[in-house]
């Protein structure tokens, strides 16, 4: 059997279309190049690159164009994979080539170049900026924020810690153990940051990812990353969008407060919050429609979550620290808004 051809190749490509390859879907939705801009500076700021866009190493193979890069690690979101697996899943899937740009006879980038891009991408707080330009085009083609906003967080489940109760105690209260300190690979891999919680009876470690989605387009809005333990409340005002051309506000229980009733209100916003009982003090029955009612709406920012995952490989994250989370996290609300966007240009064409 002879090397593929140029026919071969496109034959099937065209198998793929036939089984309505999605990543297509989004390489026509998405204007990948909007993004070159900040990252070229985002890798200038997290030292890859010198001001020039040169590497700061002269020695081997050209660096990889930005976007190309960029587009793997949207690629590693939307199927939630390890770098090694990435650098795989790149060599073996035609889908995977064709997204970013690569031919059977180009070289792949590998999973440690990938780890060198997101880690300069991390230090620089690169996430927010890129998410924020691609909501902003999202405004100009017409998805703006309407309808009001529905509040959530879920957990992100990272790598266990397996630690004593005296090196737990030590780093709730922000000191590194002294026998890390002694073993500096392992400190390396300890991770200070994730935190354990409970939630309906089980105990989670992890990050938490704080969303704002908008009722009517249902897209991640704003976002915020914090350890498990942080309870939802406490990053309500670092959500909530002052651009969502509605008042409402939808949300669990576990939002409600007097404080909370009072800051939406201050801020010209309708709460629809869900109400809870107490112990000897039980909702009545139109409270309890109420929250049926709320429970409607609110059930769309479950979607968001379902996706992830359900559809994008899981919500669990391989780093360490809350700032590589941070990165990954953003990462996957991004790749979801993207997802989202295919979605609603297929709605559009389907309504005429």
């Amino acid at each position: 059997m002879g090397q593929p051809g140029f026919f071969d190749l496109q034959h099937r490509y065209e198998g793929l279309d036939a089984k309505c390859d999605p990543l297509v879907a989004i390489l026509a939705a998405v204007p990948f190049e909007l993004f070159r801009g900040k990252l070229k500076t985002a890798l200038v700021k997290g030292g890859l690159r010198r001001s020039d866009g040169t590497r700061k190493s002269a020695a081997g193979r050209k660096p990889w164009d930005e976007v190309l890069i960029f587009k793997v690690l949207v690629l590693q979101a939307l199927y939630n994979l390890s770098d090694d697996q990435m650098e795989y899943q790149l060599r073996d899937r035609l889908s995977f080539m064709r997204f970013v740009g690569l031919g059977l006879e180009d070289a792949v980038p590998d999973a440690k170049t990938l780890w060198l891009y997101r880690e300069a991408l991390t230090k620089a707080d690169a996430v927010e900026g890129l998410f924020n330009q691609f909501d902003d085009y999202l405004k100009a083609k017409g998805y703006l924020a309407m309808g009001g906003q529905i509040i959530d967080a879920t957990i992100v489940p990272a790598p266990r810690q397996r630690n004593s109760r005296e090196d737990n105690a030590a780093v709730k209260a922000g000191k590194t153990p002294l026998q890390w300190k002694k073993k500096p690979a392992k400190n390396r891999q300890k991770d200070k940051d994730a935190r354990w919680t409970k939630k309906h009876g089980k105990s989670h470690f992890g990050y938490k990812n704080h969303v704002c989605i908008d009722r009517r387009h249902k897209l991640v809005r704003r976002y915020d990353v914090s350890s498990a333990s942080v309870h939802d409340s406490q990053k309500l005002e670092d959500v909530l969008d002052p651009g969502n051309t509605a008042s409402g506000v939808w949300a669990d229980s576990a939002y409600r407060s007097k404080e909370v009733e009072e800051r939406l209100a201050e801020q010209g916003l309708k709460s629809h919050i869900h109400r809870r009982g107490s112990r000897g003090k039980p909702l009545d029955p139109r409270q309890e429609a109420a929250n049926k009612t709320r429970s409607k709406v609110r059930a769309r920012v479950e979607h968001v979550f379902g996706c992830q995952h359900n559809s994008m490989g899981g919500k669990f994250v391989r780093t360490i620290g809350i700032a590589r989370a941070t990165m990954k996290i953003g990462m996957q609300n991004l790749a979801y808004n993207m997802r989202r966007l295919v979605v609603l240009e297929r709605s559009a064409v389907a309504a005429g």
